[in-house]
């Protein structure tokens, strides 16, 4: 089943992980850990939190004891700054093409708008630390 709603791999990495840091605000996490936990390749989430660090969301520390950790609260870091940190600037388009076609009336009528907009308001409200539950459980 295709999903409408189209979030690259790597973005969904990086809010997953970023969720799974704000968790457990207090414990650095490995890069294989956090791999092992979202059953994802460890070269692949390697690279994201690569970007996420660039982006200062997350920090890490070398070493045996290492890890990786946010820099800030999760109630001070929004789902729209990690997903920009790997997708860049959200543009939420209107028109099913890169370039519109139709002539003023999109055979979507509105629905293309309205949905982004939903989709960016939700992105800008929710901070990762309400969502932690998710993984507060798992562990």
């Amino acid at each position: 089943m295709t999903n409408m709603l189209k979030i690259s791999e790597a973005a969904s990495l990086a809010l997953h992980t970023t969720v799974m840091l704000a968790a457990d605000p207090d414990n650095l996490y490995s890069t294989n850990l956090l791999a092992s936990a979202i059953h994802v390749s460890k070269a692949h989430l390697s690279k994201v939190l690569q970007r996420l660090e660039k982006s200062d969301i997350v920090k890490s520390t070398r070493g045996p004891n290492g890890g990786f950790k946010l820099t800030k609260s999760g109630n001070d870091i929004t789902l729209l700054e990690v997903y920009e940190a790997i997708d860049g600037k959200l543009s939420p388009s209107n028109c099913l093409f890169n370039e519109c076609i139709c002539n003023g009336d999109c055979i979507m009528g509105k629905l293309l708008g309205d949905l982004n907009n939903q989709v960016r308001d939700y992105l800008i409200k929710t901070k990762l630390s309400m969502l932690t539950n998710v993984y507060k459980s798992k562990q």
